[in-house]
């Protein structure tokens, strides 16, 4: 069991278009100081998951533990006996209130002695970096600072959870870039279990020891960022997370003796990986997913036979630290990522490889 267990929750909303299944028999353990990112598309069911957590929605079944301790089936436990810290999008600080007095809040209604509440509040302050702005108030800061503040203040308490509500989706792409690391090192330091909510896949990969990505109120894959990236469980996965090639294919032929299937896709026979080989059979429909940084755009000879194709560039997209090159072979536009001074003009012949180890196999 986990420190925070979530068994089986099920939540409902009736909407005048129809009932909306948020949260769909969702099943995940969290283990002590682990920070665990729920990501998906908006509508997917991870804040309603998170509220959950939280105690701010009350399912329709199934439970949440933390610590050990039911927080539904033995009785409702409100969110202020849950001890847990929230973050939301909005940074909800008091406007007319100084940063101290945002941070102490917590500490003040709890009768928490003067002294020990300034300590503690200039403690907090100091960790995440806004020592000596005590005095300010939030609408002399920036969107960073703020959403500091927000963290600061749901840390005080040292809380047994931290949960953050797409807490970065404000911010600038550059602020946001810096407070993922910043998040990522306090949560780390305090020790802390996180759940965090994002629809960025940035944040999620940079962020989390695991992520748990949701689709339509379902959990479809909890693994740690690089077996996300690499080994996508469905179409869905590998299309969300990044950027990759799906290309729909049948399986012609599979061969033993080297742990590799042939495809027949609209490429031509192409090989490829496959994670469970036990769960493709011949002639079964299937997707084949290669990401554009694994294929190979080649204007010479290569040691390869199988999986270089010839195709004309359709496109080219500049990104000043890579180039995107599009390429029709056949019917089929397969995206390349290349080195931004790659040779190649638009309506030129060109030749990919896609290396086998790097193409997975995905179920229709």
């Amino acid at each position: 069991m986990g420190f925070i267990d979530i068994r089986n929750l099920v939540k409902r909303f009736r909407t005048k278009y129809g009932e909306v299944l948020a949260a769909d028999n969702v099943c995940l353990e969290i283990e002590k100081a682990e920070l665990i990112t729920l990501l998906g598309p908006s509508g997917c069911g991870k804040t309603t998951t998170l509220r959950c957590i939280a105690g701010l929605e009350r399912p329709d079944s199934g439970d949440v533990l933390i610590d050990g301790a039911p927080m539904f089936s033995q009785g409702f436990v409100p969110p202020a006996k849950r001890g847990i810290g929230m973050v939301f999008q909005n940074y909800a600080v008091w406007p007319h209130m100084t940063v101290f007095a945002n941070v102490a809040y917590g500490l003040k209604l709890e009768g928490v002695p003067r002294r020990t509440r300034e300590a503690r509040v200039r403690e907090m302050l100091d960790v995440v970096g806004l020592a000596g702005l005590e005095r300010r108030y939030p609408g002399q800061m920036s969107g960073g600072q703020q959403q500091r503040v927000a963290l600061a203040r749901a840390l005080m308490r040292h809380p047994k959870v931290l949960l953050l509500d797409e807490p970065l989706s404000n911010l600038d792409a550059k602020l946001r870039e810096k407070m993922r690391f910043e998040i990522r090192d306090i949560v780390s330091r305090m020790e802390m279990t996180a759940v965090y909510v994002t629809h960025d896949q940035a944040e999620a990969m940079v962020l989390s020891d695991r992520v748990a990505i949701m689709d339509q109120g379902k959990l479809v894959q909890v693994a740690k960022p690089d077996e996300i990236y690499h080994v996508p469980a469905s179409r869905f996965v590998a299309d969300f997370i990044g950027t990759t090639n799906i290309v729909e294919g049948q399986v012609e032929e599979i061969l033993d003796d080297t742990g590799l299937v042939g495809l027949r896709t609209g490429l031509g026979r192409t090989l490829c990986r496959v994670r469970d080989r036990a769960a493709v059979a011949k002639g079964e429909p299937v997707y084949l997913s290669i990401r554009p940084e694994d294929i190979e755009v080649i204007n010479s000879t290569h040691g390869a036979r199988d999986n270089i194709y010839t195709g004309t560039i359709t496109e080219r997209a500049y990104l000043g630290h890579l180039l995107y090159l599009f390429i029709r072979v056949r019917d089929t536009v397969i995206r390349a990522q290349c080195h931004p001074r790659q040779a190649g003009s638009e309506g030129e012949e060109t030749r990919i490889y896609l290396d086998p180890a790097k193409c997975v196999v995905l179920p229709s």
